[in-house]
């Protein structure tokens, strides 16, 4: 999923910019902080959040003036062929100006909101405006061959050359491109390997699927070996490849990754019979009357007549990405985990975490709410989510694997109750922790060596938390407690203070440092012998100092830090 960016510096332009995303349902909009309540995301730069988009790869469509997303793009312009779509769209929406983009369909994208907004697309481009087309950018299922040759070709087309098609595509039938069926100058619309030439526009039709039987003592080498091959003897261009099937029984994230960086291809996963050959599979998904242009004993080579949609063939690879949200402030989201977040098709988690996260949920990403206490079942859940080709995102504050989401998701794959769990691509989006967002609100309590326990006795008894306690004391270490209290959970806390002071003096700084990167956030600085379960909650992190740890004060604000020497 391409999460489409809607950018707007006002209010008022929030009108226009919903019924564009009526229109795009994988789009987001973004509003100037402070002068926009209603957008889904808030940003407080133009010019950053313009330039981080772009260079992400996002579509963007300003509802502002083409200059002000010139003056912003222009020092990251740097290759026309990569260029993701940008748009600028009037406020009142009277005028949809694509200004980059144009290979990645910024044009047609110009004359689908036109036509929503009831107004005018300016499209500039030469070509498009006398072919009704874009050359350099087909459709979907076609790919241009040769890119560096093809400007060259288009401008002559557009100083009077005819041009005749060779091959099969029906979208080129109905531009105004000047045919002739004696033409010189030739569009290729082919499977075949070929050769740059200059009077030829070479477009490969992604029309070829590759299927592979399932089969004992299965090797992803071999079988990658044995398909560049049949490729390469048959003279088959790779770019024409659609699709290539793999069985459930051969798939695992390893082989379906080793095969998706080789053949920068859709991998999809089939359901067959284990005694089904290859032929015999696509045959069945692509028809009877396919060619196979190449087999081995496991492998076949199948042509359809038209471009081939892998979308609605067999399944997709699932995928679970664990985030983590960090403590909560936007700022503090790293751009991994907000992608994450923003492709899932599904979001699974604690409540509270996914209400922090709303901001960046995609219009059709479902979300599967669950209590804080059933870490297990809420972890089987997204694997089983993902098993049946969902992209699955796992959401935890903080870091996903500190006293998280990860480490439980990763005991229920363990125990592999579902074979189809092998074939998912399961990713850890780190985020910053609470400990370490506390840590940088008064300067580096944590600088020199330290631990984290969790004074939950929930998943092990209180006497381990004790003698870690005691351990961590007398080492002197800085300890981060996580968990310090809850509504029913009370007096571990003080229970803790009680061992620390065995080794520690009462005057050692502790930091409470509650919501932090959230509202209401509060710092507070005091002595361990002040420590009480009364001045903290269950947002509260804990941080005790060493015996080196120092306090100060500097231009009006109070310092800890412990020392890098002992």
């Amino acid at each position: 999923m391409t999460t489409i960016a809607i950018v707007i510096l006002n209010e008022l332009s929030f009108a226009t910019a919903t019924q564009v995303k009526q229109c795009l349902p994988d789009s987001m909009i973004y509003g100037l902080q402070k002068r926009t309540e209603s957008a889904d995301q808030t940003y407080q730069d133009f010019g950053e959040t313009i330039r981080n988009l772009f260079q992400q790869g996002q579509t963007i469509i300003g509802i502002c003036s083409a200059g002000i997303l010139i003056r912003a793009l222009a020092p990251v312009l740097n290759n026309k062929w990569q260029e993701p779509a940008v748009l600028a769209i009037a406020e009142d929406g009277s005028s949809v100006v694509p200004l980059l983009g144009s290979l990645q369909g910024a044009n047609q994208l110009a004359q689908q909101l036109a036509q929503v907004l009831q107004s005018h697309a300016a499209i500039t481009t030469t070509g498009a405006i006398r072919f009704q087309t874009t050359l350099l950018s087909p459709p979907s299922g076609y790919q241009l061959a040769f890119p560096s040759t093809a400007k060259t070709f288009i401008a002559d087309l557009l100083n009077g050359q005819p041009v005749r098609i060779e091959g099969q595509a029906a979208w080129l039938k109905t531009t105004r491109l000047p045919f002739d069926p004696e033409a010189t100058y030739c569009i290729q619309v082919t499977h075949q390997l070929q050769q740059p030439q200059p009077q030829c526009l070479t477009y490969y039709s992604k029309n070829i699927g590759i299927f592979i039987q399932s089969q004992d003592n299965f090797d992803i080498s071999e079988t990658i070996s044995a398909i560049d091959h049949l490729l390469s003897d048959n003279q088959i261009a790779p770019d024409a490849i659609a699709l290539i099937g793999v069985p459930f029984e051969l798939a695992n994230h390893a082989t379906l990754q080793a095969i998706a960086a080789k053949f920068q291809v859709s991998v999809r996963l089939i359901r067959e019979s284990p005694t089904a050959t290859a032929s015999d599979q696509a045959r069945r998904i692509l028809g009877s009357d396919i060619q196979i242009l190449a087999e081995n004993s496991t492998i076949a080579i199948a042509i359809a007549e038209e471009p081939i949609q892998p979308e609605i063939i067999g399944q997709a690879c699932g995928r679970v990405s664990i985030v983590g949200l960090g403590p909560g402030s936007a700022e503090w989201l790293t751009p991994e985990a907000r992608q994450m977040l923003q492709h899932a098709t599904d979001w699974v988690g604690y409540k509270t975490y996914l209400n922090l996260a709303e901001p960046w949920r995609s219009p059709q990403t479902q979300r599967h709410d669950s209590d804080n206490r059933v870490e297990l079942d809420r972890a089987r859940y997204a694997l089983d989510l993902a098993a049946i080709g969902r992209q699955v995102a796992v959401i935890s504050s903080g870091d996903p694997g500190i006293y998280a989401m990860a480490a439980a998701v990763f005991e229920v794959l363990e125990t592999a109750e579902n074979l189809d769990w092998q074939t998912l691509d399961i990713r850890i989006c780190p985020g910053i922790s609470a400990m370490q967002a506390a840590a940088a609100q008064v300067g580096a309590p944590l600088g020199h060596d330290f631990c984290t326990i969790s004074l939950s006795d929930i998943l092990k008894p209180w006497e381990i938390i004790a003698e870690r306690i005691t351990a961590a004391a007398q080492a002197d270490f800085a300890i981060a407690f996580y968990n310090p209290v809850s509504q029913t959970r009370r007096w571990q806390l003080e229970a803790a203070r009680d061992l620390l002071l065995a080794w520690r003096s009462p005057e050692t700084p502790v930091l409470l440092a509650r919501n932090i990167g959230r509202e209401k956030q509060s710092i507070q600085i005091i002595d361990l012998a002040e420590l009480s379960a009364d001045l903290v909650d269950m947002n509260t992190v804990v941080l005790i100092g060493s015996s080196k740890t120092r306090q100060f004060e500097s231009a009006g604000r109070h310092w800890l830090y412990t020392p890098r020497y002992y």
